[in-house]
């Protein structure tokens, strides 16, 4: 998986590529507990194959999280991506563009 960090004052953005799964969901776990300051996170999809169960779990602390402190919005989620989403139920958690 690739991670791509574009930060613009408090507004972030993480550029996610390739499969988010149990081998990398520790990956973006590092990531997600980088966000002092942030207030508006999105996730960038576009390039996202998969994500399992593991990268679900980091999705939702980062949604924790951004409860706390502004708003998440997860963007570029392909066809397959949105039914995984649809089917878990973070369709109704996760805001999804």
């Amino acid at each position: 998986m690739t991670i791509e960090r574009k930060q613009d004052g408090s507004k972030l953005t993480m550029v996610l590529g390739g499969r988010l799964d149990t081998t990398t969901a520790p990956e973006l776990e590092a990531e997600v507990k980088k966000l002092d300051g942030v207030t508006d996170l999105v996730f960038d999809m576009t390039s996202l194959e998969y994500v399992s169960s593991a990268g679900l779990r980091v999705l939702l602390a980062a949604q924790k999280t951004m409860n706390k402190q502004g708003s998440m919005v997860v963007r570029g989620a392909n066809d397959d991506l949105k039914d995984i989403f649809e089917v878990t139920g973070f369709s109704d958690i996760l805001t999804i563009e």
